[in-house]
């Protein structure tokens, strides 16, 4: 259970971001190295005040923030979760 924690605190390090700055700041985010910035003013440049602030997103409303196009937007979610569920299955492995 130990390797399980030490992962799971890993993965949370690795996500640290600016959000919470912005998001207490009220402003858009200026920081584009940060993982979690998209071109979108209306969301504060931040993903997660996108998702946060729009709770769900149809295809097309992610490609407008992305400037992809919905197909594009499907293709990735489906690689996404083709990658998540192998992740989920090594680290239950490990358990």
């Amino acid at each position: 259970m130990k390797n399980y924690e030490n992962k799971l605190l890993k993965l949370i390090e690795q996500n640290n971001t600016c959000y919470s700055k912005c998001s207490t700041e009220n402003r858009e985010c200026k920081v584009q190295e940060c993982r979690l910035w998209i071109d979108y003013p209306e969301d504060y440049n931040c993903t997660e005040i996108s998702v946060q602030k729009n709770d769900k997103l149809v295809l097309r409303e992610v490609g407008e923030r992305l400037k992809l196009t919905p197909s594009r937007v499907k293709q990735i979610e489906s690689e996404a979760i083709k990658k998540l569920f192998k992740t989920m299955e090594e680290v239950f492995a490990d358990t």
